[in-house]
């Protein structure tokens, strides 16, 4: 069965909630066991993968259902954010762009909600 995998670019945190959708819509229609999909956060995005984030629960869920998140760590440096206020289901990349570049490289999507 084909496999699909999609990066999701989230770097405006008024968009998070839209990006969490996003991944739980792809899951439903493709299903779970089909997508392997991650949650790029930089810029404003991070705030959205912050342990003090409101949308804490839903990340949580989608974490549980197989979906991974990476935060950038320049950003985090360049905000004063220190990595222990990071969601621990979050990892800390080098650099977001990296890692897009690094997952389309891959063929992976590229999803910017």
């Amino acid at each position: 069965m084909k496999r699909y995998r999609a990066i999701l670019h989230l770097a405006e945190k008024d968009r998070a909630s839209l990006a969490l959708n996003n991944v739980n819509n792809l899951l439903a229609d493709l299903g779970d066991d089909l997508v392997e999909a991650e949650i790029l956060a930089n810029s404003e995005g991070v705030a959205a993968l912050l342990k003090a984030s409101p949308l804490g629960e839903r990340v949580e869920e989608l974490a549980a259902r197989g979906v991974r998140f990476a935060v950038c760590s320049r950003t985090l440096r360049a905000m004063g954010i220190g990595e222990e206020e990071v969601m621990a289901v979050a990892e800390v990349v080098p650099t977001g762009t990296g890692e897009l570049v690094k997952r389309q490289s891959e063929g992976w999507a590229y999803v910017r909600p």
